[in-house]
């Protein structure tokens, strides 16, 4: 029998939700065993979450510091066959629930030598957060052969508003009678995501780890690269590394000193969204003619290693997932 080990993290809800879909059909296997892990910090995070705690997880996250962890159910010595991470993206990093997995002596014996299928729930800005779960994967030796990134139905612009105003209210919206979607990724989306748990069970059942680790999700739409958004996620990014040394050097989470730095970029950064990234998207379609080969790699290497094809003669039903 195939054992799968998922785990996963979910502030809001929507991740859950996520991960009942995309395992669906592994329960539902009788040749599988798998096995859920719920992570949780010590301290939980809030949801609805208040403004300023909101901000003040930033440092931390942008840097990877891990808060303390309550401890695992599942022991470190089991071995399983395949493991499925499912995480949020927290200011173009992991979430810090998953940053403490991560770094967790834990985590380093669970996920050695073992192969490691990633699960994005998100806004839609995702690429820097899997290039820090990437890294410390491999400092860990698991091997990462899949990612599926499912983001927010409402758009980069509406879902500017309508993501914030969930997390900081509770209230998914639609908003402005309509005007802005509801927060989150699609329900159909969502149910969609079944798709993958059939092929992982096809996969397993006709022994595709069984000699060597390989993806085994390419060609159902896993991902989708947004080219605009590379420059714009790696120009906040080195933003988020200096606002986030400044605050860190002022105090732990929750020093009062923070709060008035918090107050200022906050402003700062909603400046940065209304006019530096739209700046830095039309100014990358302005030089697209010019840099096709270099946006067609730079796709190629974030959709690594699942890809964004979807090839619609695989008998595993529904549409791709955007």
């Amino acid at each position: 029998m195939k054992r799968i080990l998922v785990v996963h993290y979910s502030q809001t809800g929507q991740l859950s939700e996520v991960v009942r879909s995309f395992t669906q059909p592994l329960v539902a296997a009788p040749e599988l065993e798998v096995c859920f892990e719920p992570i949780a910090p010590v301290k939980p995070y809030p949801f609805p979450w208040p403004f300023f705690e909101f901000l003040d997880a930033f440092p931390e996250a942008v840097y990877e510091v891990p808060p303390p962890m309550r401890p695992l159910r599942v022991d470190a010595s089991e071995r399983f066959d395949l493991v499925i991470l499912a995480y949020q993206a927290w200011f173009l990093s992991p979430s810090l629930p998953m940053t403490g997995f991560l770094q967790s002596d834990h985590a380093a014996k669970l996920l050695r030598d073992t192969p490691v299928i990633t699960l994005i729930a998100c806004r839609n800005m995702w690429l820097m957060a899997q290039e820090k779960v990437k890294r410390r994967l491999r400092e860990i030796g698991a091997t990462l052969i899949d990612n599926v990134a499912l983001v927010d139905a409402a758009g980069g612009a509406f879902s500017f508003i309508a993501t914030p105003t969930w997390l900081l209210t509770g209230n998914k919206g639609p908003y402005l009678g309509g005007v802005v979607p509801a927060a989150g990724v699609a329900p159909e989306q969502i149910a969609a995501a079944a798709r993958f748990g059939r092929r992982i069970v096809q996969a397993l059942g006709a022994g595709e780890l069984d000699t060597a680790p390989r993806s085994l999700l390419t060609g159902l739409g896993a991902v989708r690269i947004n080219e605009k958004l590379i420059s714009g996620e790696r120009i906040a990014h080195r933003s988020f590394l200096v606002w986030g040394r400044l605050l860190r050097a002022l105090g732990p989470a929750g020093a009062p000193r923070r709060r008035p730095v918090l107050a200022l970029y906050s402003a700062f950064l909603v400046m940065m969204i209304l006019t530096v990234v739209p700046l830095g998207a039309l100014l990358k379609q302005m030089i697209l003619p010019f840099t096709r080969e270099q946006v067609r790699r730079q796709k190629e290497y974030y959709a690594w290693p699942s890809g964004e094809q979807y090839a619609a003669e695989l008998p595993l039903e529904p549409g791709p997932a955007s």
